[in-house]
């Protein structure tokens, strides 16, 4: 996402959402702890991301943030199957779900969500999709 952000500075910004429903990958209580994990653990090696990130929140279940009840009802999912449930910290899966942690949302220039993208979609493969908006925005 670093490297998104770096190419599209002008243009774009990235938002990260961290959160913990998925294999209990961001433990994290708050701000500092995440932060010093990306930078000390996971992906570690001094990374600083270059992108804010909110407080943790939850992107599925009945405490879902009003946030991701939004952005699911406007972007369907990019995939059909789910984790393996001993996987997931929430109950009630719907179609609608965020399937894993790093699935994104693109945004255009009015704030409205008009693509989702799965966790295996590589963020710099967004990157035509945000030229494209961007070119759309400057005309």
């Amino acid at each position: 996402m670093n490297a998104l952000q770096s190419l599209h500075h002008k243009q774009f910004r990235v938002l990260g959402v961290p959160c913990n429903q998925f294999g209990l990958q961001e433990p994290g209580a708050n701000s500092t702890e995440i932060y010093n994990c990306l930078k000390y653990v996971r992906p570690g090696s001094g990374f600083v991301p270059s992108f804010d990130l909110t407080e943790k929140l939850k992107v599925n279940g009945p405490e879902e943030h009003p946030l991701y009840t939004f952005l699911k009802s406007r972007c369907s999912s990019p995939l059909t199957g789910f984790a393996p449930k001993a996987s997931l910290d929430y109950d009630g899966l719907s179609a609608a779900d965020v399937r894993w942690n790093f699935e994104k949302f693109l945004f255009d220039e009015a704030g409205r969500p008009v693509m989702r993208y799965s966790q295996k979609f590589l963020p710099l493969d967004i990157s035509s999709d945000v030229e494209y908006l961007v070119s759309k925005m400057n005309q």
